[in-house]
């Protein structure tokens, strides 16, 4: 594997323990950022995470699901350090806590990445918890902003956890204020800004960089894709939801697959792709990456409304 991926997520690839009964737990690999690496490697851009994962059962299940996703394994760092679990101790509505003092993820180091990997690299996604766990988060804020001064694109999706308090606030503005491209859903708002309608939320995020392009999404009801003073809407197709998991970084990663793949369409054929994916996500059980076939499948069953904005909305 000479080439070097265009395509680079960075922050954290972690194991999810899922509570199934009083004592019973079932294991599962994820973390947002390295799901949208994996769904974009899975439409066939060359794609690598950057991270690091341990050495045990947990990263090694992790870097093995990599591997197997096809992405580039110079970027995946394996640290004999404790691993990072996300222990979800109720479902519905989800309860979890994180267990990763001192863990694997926090001990990445970009220095080891392969050479001139930046000047290849037309996108970089960041996001997750990885932003709100120091040293990490500071690592990762010098390379997004040592990647834009380069003329990268950069794209962020929040990702609102539990974890991301007021210490979280200056990061949002750093990262909102670097991107090109910034996913959030309704959830992730009323989180950041802590208040109970995302509207005026969505509207303070876009102040902090008004020429971003912002997915907005909606679950169930579609998303929205805002520009400027243009605004794109769609609602979600009707397919057979297995379930949700996964569906947030479908969407982003399908709307970046759009922009880099189709640089030239309209924001409703990248909203379009946003969409697809996000209900491909949901066809299969777990973190699942839509193929192409179903992302094409899907893209005719998605329909997309402009939105005109008049002065007293």
């Amino acid at each position: 594997m000479s080439g070097l991926p265009v395509f680079v997520s960075a922050g954290e690839a972690l194991t999810d323990l899922l509570r199934d009964g009083a004592d019973s737990w079932t294991s599962q690999v994820g973390g947002s950022t390295w799901n949208v690496a994996r769904v974009m490697a899975r439409l066939g851009v060359p794609s690598a995470f950057a991270g690091a994962v341990s050495d045990d059962v947990f990263g090694d299940a992790l870097a093995r699901a990599s591997a197997d996703a096809g992405l580039d394994p110079r970027f995946l760092q394996q640290l004999g350090r404790s691993p990072l679990l996300a222990i979800v101790h109720q479902r519905h509505p989800p309860r979890y806590f994180f267990v990763g003092d001192d863990s694997a993820d926090l001990h990445f180091d970009p220095g080891l990445l392969p050479a001139g990997w930046e000047g290849a690299a037309s996108w970089v996604h960041f996001g997750g918890i990885s932003l709100a766990r120091p040293p990490l988060r500071d690592q990762l804020l010098a390379m997004a902003a040592r990647l834009k001064q380069q003329g990268v694109s950069i794209s962020y999706d929040p990702n609102y956890r539990a974890l991301m308090d007021q210490r979280y606030d200056p990061v949002l503005r750093q990262m909102a204020a670097l991107a090109d491209v910034i996913k959030v859903s309704d959830e992730d708002l009323c989180g950041l800004f802590r208040c109970s309608e995302p509207e005026p939320a969505l509207a303070a995020l876009r102040a902090i960089n008004p020429d971003a392009l912002y997915l907005y999404t909606l679950g169930a009801a579609g998303a929205r894709l805002l520009r400027g003073a243009q605004e794109w809407r769609a609602p979600a197709p009707a397919v057979a939801v297995a379930d949700t998991v996964g569906a947030g970084d479908a969407s982003i990663a399908t709307l970046l697959y759009s922009l880099m793949r189709h640089p030239d369409a309209g924001l409703d054929q990248h909203l379009r792709h946003a969409v697809a994916g996000g209900a491909a996500a949901c066809l299969g059980a777990g973190a699942a990456p839509p193929t192409l076939e179903q992302l094409h499948g899907l893209l005719p069953a998605v329909s997309v409304y402009n939105h005109h904005h008049n002065d007293n909305h």
